[in-house]
This record gives structure tokens, C-alpha cells and sequence, in this order.
């Protein structure tokens, strides 16, 4: 099926598909419709399949120990560079905070990202759920510490320094330049301008999720299809409900 497809329906037709098109099992207990129906009015660009599944995941994981958030960013690297694909919710007001460009990996691609990776030095973006953890002030700046909550996909993204920091090459200028911005070594940047707006929004415990339509990952997430016992390692690693 066309994912990408979903975008130019009415925001209304996609939310009756979506209901047919989905998995229902355990909806009542991982999955909140009428947020997911006012964030999707509120954020008319990002994909509705994409917020479904950053809704999903997230419903998961706060189902199996995760402490439930109060916001949550969702990247969709399924989209160009130089669009801005990186939308913040505040979940309790069923509001965005922010839309803004967002890099991937300089080995995940050039203009578009499609190879992603869990590998220390790969240089490559890694997809699925992550939790925002302790800001801190880096070499980038003012900076935000992920733990990756899916094994196999994002787990070792604190030892590999996945981070999101703020970056020169995050902006409309490079864009009208090139017609992309520039990459990072994995990590997420944002501009310069918005660093601190991120943050602080994120970071203590908030919800990041990075999509692709990777078949592998899709198929495979202990998040997405919600298998508990396959993430429990990475929940305690980075510190269950603190």
C-alpha cells in the first residue's frame, strides 16, 4: 500500500480508513483515538499513518513500565530535508508546539534518508521509540540525551552519542542553497534557533519517535507490535519509570 498516498486524502476520509486499515487488538489499553484525532487536525502535514504509529508505540511502551509522557516528537525521515519534518506535541493540551527541520545520518542518505542503522559508528539515523533523557552542555552546545527503547533498532544510541544538538547546517538557508540541509554522524539536529525550545520540552522523560517505512523494522518492533518481553532490557537499562 502507498503510505505516502494518505497524505493528500481529507484529514477526515484518512481517520475512517484508518480505523479499517489498522490493527485493533488492545486499542482501549495502547491507544488514545481521540488524541490521535486532535493531533491530527492540529498537524495537518505529518502523515496520519506516522502519528497512528508514534501513538501506538508510545501507548506501549507506557503500558509495560514507561512512565507516560507529556509531549512527544515524531520525525518522519520517510520525507526529504528539506522539508520540515519534525513535529512536537503537548499531549495533555492535544496540541503542536513546534514543526521544524530535523537532520538524519549522512550514511541514512543525501536529500532523502533510507538506510538506517543501530551501529556504533555507522554514522547512519536508527528508527523506533526512544526516550528523551538529561540535557547537558557539549561540543554542539546545548544538548539532549536519547535512550533507544527498541532492541535491535535504537538500543545503543547513548553509546553511540545519539543525541539532538543544535547545528549551523539546520536551516531555510541551506535549503535554498542546496535543497537539503546538511547531515550529522546519526544524531537528530535541529537549528540553532530552536535548541533550547526542543530541550526543554523534551527532556526528563518525553517521547521520541523516528519513522521510516522499512518493512524490517515495521515487521519487527517489539513496540509497534507491542511484545513486552523483547524491550524489558532496554526499559531497565535506561532506568524504567524515573
Amino acid at each position: 500500500m502507498c503510505v505516502t498516498c494518505f497524505g493528500r486524502l481529507p484529514v477526515v476520509m484518512l481517520l475512517v480508513l484508518s480505523a479499517f486499515l489498522l490493527p485493533t487488538h488492545s486499542i482501549a489499553d495502547e491507544f488514545d483515538i481521540d488524541m490521535f484525532e486532535k493531533l491530527s487536525l492540529q498537524a495537518p502535514e505529518l502523515n496520519v499513518m506516522v502519528l497512528r504509529k508514534a501513538l501506538q508505540a508510545s501507548g506501549c511502551a507506557v503500558s509495560n513500565g514507561i512512565r507516560a509522557p507529556e509531549r512527544l516528537a515524531v520525525i518522519d525521515f520517510s520525507l526529504p530535508s528539506a522539508r520540515k519534518r519534525l513535529w512536537i506535541f503537548d499531549l495533555a493540551g492535544r496540541q503542536l508546539l513546534l514543526r521544524d527541520l530535523v537532520a538524519h545520518g549522512k550514511n541514512s542518505g543525501m536529500t532523502n534518508s533510507s538506510e538506517f542503522s543501530n551501529i556504533e559508528g555507522s554514522h547512519q539515523s536508527s528508527l523506533g521509540l526512544f526516550r528523551a533523557q538529561e540535557s547537558y552542555r557539549g561540543k554542539h552546545g546545548y544538548s539532549l540525551r536519547l535512550d533507544g527503547l527498541e532492541p535491535g533498532f535504537n538500543d545503543l544510541a547513548r553509546q553511540r552519542a545519539i543525541v539532538i544538538h543544535g547545528a549551523d547546517y539546520v536551516n531555510e538557508d541551506w535549503v535554498r542553497d542546496y535543497g537539503r540541509i546538511g547531515r550529522s554522524h546519526g544524531c537528530p539536529a535541529v537549528g540553532r534557533e530552536i535548541i533550547s525550545q526542543v530541550v526543554n520540552n523534551l527532556k526528563g522523560g518525553q517521547l521520541v519517535f523516528k519513522y521510516y517505512p522499512d518493512q524490517h523494522w515495521l515487521q519487527n518492533s517489539a513496540l509497534l507490535n507491542c511484545k513486552s518481553g523483547r524491550f524489558a532490557d532496554a526499559v531497565t537499562k535506561g532506568g524504567g519509570n524515573s
